[in-house]
Parts: structure tokens; C-alpha cells; sequence
């Protein structure tokens, strides 16, 4: 079993005032790697070949089983379960108002515009980051990055129970009636999910790699979670035609009755708050169990969030990563970027607009789907292992032949090409599925390579996720509610 001895050198006394310890994990002899890590630009032939062998699942099936073995064999269990609690608090409180969107409609003087303006309000969550980071750069004082990360869930904690009782208040503003106390509560809801961009995945750095995954993991599950919450809610069922009167020619009139839901959304949001509490508490397990700070790479983390990993944790890797060189990092940069911009800002308020109009069954299910399909891309991840820049563009380029395709159901509702046909739903239902689970995948290997590029690099990633995802926001709301390019599909009998 690996040893690991945890150093940890303070430049003052702990606290806001201090600019935070330097954390040193150094193995001990039987930890060593025999040789040193391959940091060349241009990986050798055998490491290009195994690496999309083991993509496509060929190669030798032994030397795979082995693999397999290895990798289980070389993780404590403990620490993942608390990677995938910690996850579960990132997104989880936006996920879950998006998923109680149906219910929150009904109440809502927004209507179906309420989306684009949660998506706003969603964006106001950046202040978080960009506080974070001018004061980690410009403050004398810098953040303690562990009391902080206990600040951040609390807050979305306290946010998801108050939403529980205070979501359907509204107010006056400028003569009309708008959902203040949820647009307020959920601007504290994102700036915990904003700010655990640019905190929580560097503070998972400090692992060894494989946590990394199962950190993605649980951030997929703040999707899942509330989406099967609210399937046991009974959100999504389609309802039935019922006759409820006749004119006076003796044409019939029918009327869409929903069958009520089995619990409100009072309850639903008290779920969430449940999972927000198991979420802190894995956290604060994560940052104090002796088991997890054995699990730590070998780093050393200075004040700003800044990684150096030394020999041992490169010699570790499932695969070896490459250095980058400056246009390639810019690259990887800016594509998150346009990942970020579309998958967070976009995709949540345009998939009604495109499955919809296939009906609700469809919409319902490419809601679930896509849903699912982001922890199972996460899962694949610790199997289907890769951090080749040229698989990381061909899957990009792949996603943004989806993306063309869903946003063109999208403009072109409620009359989309095979809105009447059972082939159409299929089609949109896996379009969705399939996007959102190879962006999810591309992230991931993103993020896998920036990981070991050392420095701030999960910290600009994070920073670059925010932006992209702030400008898709405020753009996708514009173009819904000041432009005649997205209309809603009617459902009626």
C-alpha cells in the first residue's frame, strides 16, 4: 500500500490574513516510479497507439484486464464516495430549479420566459468567481481555499432551503409582476455552482488524477439527482384529453388535464437541501479524513491556486499527457470556452423550443436523457480513458454538428422538419442524449490534460467555463425574448 508523508509549511498564522499553506505530498521509496515521466511534446508511437486502442476498446484484452485491475486496485473507495459527494454540490441547486421548471411556470407571471431570465440570473452568479480571483491576485489578504469552499456550500445550502418556502413570492417592477425572491435566491444558488468552477475542481488538483473523474461524476449527478426527483414527483407525464363541454353545433371540447404531482415544490426544493447537507458533509470528511490526505499527487500547491506535480504523479498517470505548447494550451482554452457558451448557456433554454414541438413525450424524454448521459460519460471516462488533442477535436467537431442540429429544431419551431412523425422524436430525443454526453466526455479529457499542464491551468479553466457560459446566457436570453427567432410550441388536444 502506498505511503504518503503530508508537509504542510505555513507562512503565518492560518486564516484570512495568511497567504495559505504550501501543501507538499512527498511519497516515500516504495512509492517511486522507476522512470521518469514522458513530458515530451510528441508522446512516443507506443503511447499514440494504446491510448486510441484503448478508445476503441482494442488491443490485447489481457494487458486491458490488467489495466482494468490496476485501476481499481489503485484508488481507495473511501475517497471516491466523498470525490462524488463533494460533485454533487456543485450544480445542484440550478439543475433542480431548471428541472421544477413545469411546476414553476404555472405559478410564475413569466410564463415560459421564465427560463431566459433564470439563465440571467444564473450568470450574476460569476460575481462569485471574479471576486475570488481579483482577491487571490490583488488582495494582500489572500482566502483560506478550505474555508471558503465551506462558505460556498453553505451558502447553496441555505439558498435551496429558503427557495423551498419563498419561490412563489413576487413583486412589482416597473408595473408588472416578477418572480423577485426566486430570481434573488437563485443568484445565490449559482454563485455557489459558479464558484465551485474556478475552487472546487482546483481544489481537487491536489488528488491524484483518478479522483478528478469521480469529482465529474458527482457533478453529473447534480443533474441526475433532481431529475429523478422529479420523475417520482410526476413531472413530465403527459396527462389526458378530457370533454368538458359542447357548442352549441355539437363540436366537442376537450381539455389537457395534468394529473397533480405527489409532492410540490416545497418538498422537491428540501430534497435538494438534503443532498446540498450530504454534499458538505463530504466535503468537510474529503478535507480531514487521514485516508483522503493519503490520496493527495504529489504537489505542491502555492498561494493562487498554483500546482507543480513532481515525477511520481506523471509516472502514475493512466496516460501519459504531454507538455503543451502555447497555441495548443490557447487552444484547449478557447474551445472549453465555446463548449461552455453552449452547453451552459444555451442548451437549457433552447431545448424546449426544439423537442417540444415532437411532442411531450418526447421533450420529457430527451430532458431525462441528456441528463443521464452526463455521469455516464463521466463513468465511461474512468475506463475509456484519453488526452489526445486530436480525439478532443474530432469529438468537438462531432458535438458541433449536434449543436447545428438541435439549434435548427429550435429556430425553425413549432413546425420543425418531422414534427409529425415518430422518426422525427427519435432523432431529437437522440441528438440531445448524444450531445450532451460527448460534451460532458470532451470536458473531462479537457480538463484531464490542463490537470497536468500544473500552474493556475484548472483555475483558467474554470475562469474560461464562466465566461463562455455567461456570454451564451445573456445571448440565447436576448435572442428569446427580443427577436422572433424562437417560438413555443402549443400543447393542446
Amino acid at each position: 500500500m502506498s505511503r504518503y508523508q503530508v508537509q504542510s509549511k505555513s507562512r503565518g498564522a492560518t486564516g484570512g490574513g495568511s497567504p495559505g499553506p504550501v501543501y507538499g505530498v512527498v511519497s516515500t521509496l516504495d512509492d517511486a516510479a522507476s522512470n521518469p515521466a514522458d513530458f515530451d511534446r510528441c508522446p512516443p508511437l507506443e503511447v499514440r497507439k494504446s491510448e486510441l486502442s484503448l478508445f476503441l476498446n482494442w488491443g490485447d484484452p489481457k494487458k486491458q484486464t490488467m489495466e482494468l485491475g490496476s485501476k481499481f486496485r489503485d484508488r481507495s473507495w473511501i475517497v471516491d464516495l466523498l470525490a462524488i459527494f463533494f460533485g454533487i454540490g456543485t450544480w445542484l441547486g440550478v439543475n433542480g430549479t431548471f428541472i421544477q421548471l413545469p411546476l414553476l411556470v404555472d405559478e410564475a407571471p413569466e410564463g415560459w420566459s421564465l427560463p431566459s431570465y433564470l439563465s440571467v440570473m444564473v450568470q450574476i452568479g460569476n460575481l462569485g468567481p471574479l471576486l475570488y480571483t481579483a482577491i487571490q491576485k490583488y488582495s494582500p489578504k489572500k482566502l483560506n481555499d478550505g474555508w471558503t469552499i465551506h462558505g460556498v456550500l453553505l451558502v447553496g445550502a441555505i439558498s435551496c432551503l429558503l427557495t423551498a418556502f419563498f419561490y412563489n413570492r413576487t413583486a412589482p417592477v416597473n408595473g408588472t409582476d416578477h418572480s423577485v425572491a426566486l430570481f434573488v435566491l437563485t443568484c445565490f444558488t449559482a454563485l455557489n455552482a459558479c464558484t465551485s468552477s474556478v475552487l472546487f475542481m482546483p481544489y481537487m488538483g491536489r488528488f491524484k488524477e483518478q479522483y478528478m473523474v469521480t469529482y465529474f461524476i458527482g457533478e453529473g449527478l447534480s443533474g441526475l439527482l433532481p431529475s429523478v426527483t422529479a420523475l417520482i414527483q410526476g413531472i413530465g407525464e403527459s396527462g389526458e384529453c378530457t370533454l368538458v363541454n359542447v357548442t352549441e353545433t355539437g363540436d366537442p371540447i376537450y381539455e389537457l388535464l395534468k394529473t397533480p404531482p405527489r409532492f410540490d415544490t416545497r418538498v422537491f426544493f428540501l430534497i435538494l437541501f438534503g443532498l446540498m447537507v450530504l454534499s458538505y458533509v463530504g466535503y468537510t470528511l474529503l478535507n480531514s479524513l487521514p485516508v483522503a490526505r493519503r490520496e493527495y499527487a504529489q504537489v505542491t500547491v502555492t498561494e493562487g491556486n498554483k500546482y507543480v506535480y513532481g515525477e511520481a504523479d506523471n509516472q502514475q498517470q493512466a496516460v501519459k499527457v504531454e507538455k503543451l505548447s502555447k497555441g495548443q494550451y490557447t487552444y484547449l482554452l478557447l474551445l472549453i470556452g465555446a463548449i461552455s457558451l453552449f452547453s451552459n448557456g444555451m442548451f437549457g433554454s433552447i431545448q424546449s423550443y426544439s423537442s417540444a414541438p415532437y411532442g411531450s413525450k418526447a421533450y420529457h424524454l430527451a430532458a431525462t436523457l441528456s441528463v443521464i448521459a452526463n455521469p455516464v460519460a463521466c463513468f465511461m471516462a474512468m475506463f475509456l480513458h484519453f488526452t489526445s488533442l486530436r480525439l478532443i477535436t474530432i469529438l468537438s467537431i462531432l458535438a458541433g454538428l449536434l449543436t447545428s442540429y438541435v439549434f435548427t429544431t429550435a429556430a425553425l419551431s413549432p413546425l420543425p422538419p418531422l414534427h409529425d412523425q415518430t422518426v422525427g422524436a427519435v432523432l431529437v430525443v437522440t441528438a440531445w442524449t448524444l450531445l450532451v454526453g460527448i460534451v460532458s466526455y470532451t470536458k473531462l479529457g479537457i480538463t484531464t490534460v490542463m490537470r497536468a499542464q500544473g500552474g493556475q491551468s484548472l483555475v483558467w479553466v474554470g475562469a474560461i467555463t464562466q465566461l463562455g457560459s455567461a456570454i451564451g446566457a445573456v445571448a440565447i436570453f436576448f435572442a428569446i425574448n427580443y427577436s422572433n427567432l424562437f417560438q413555443a410550441a402549443q400543447t393542446s388536444c
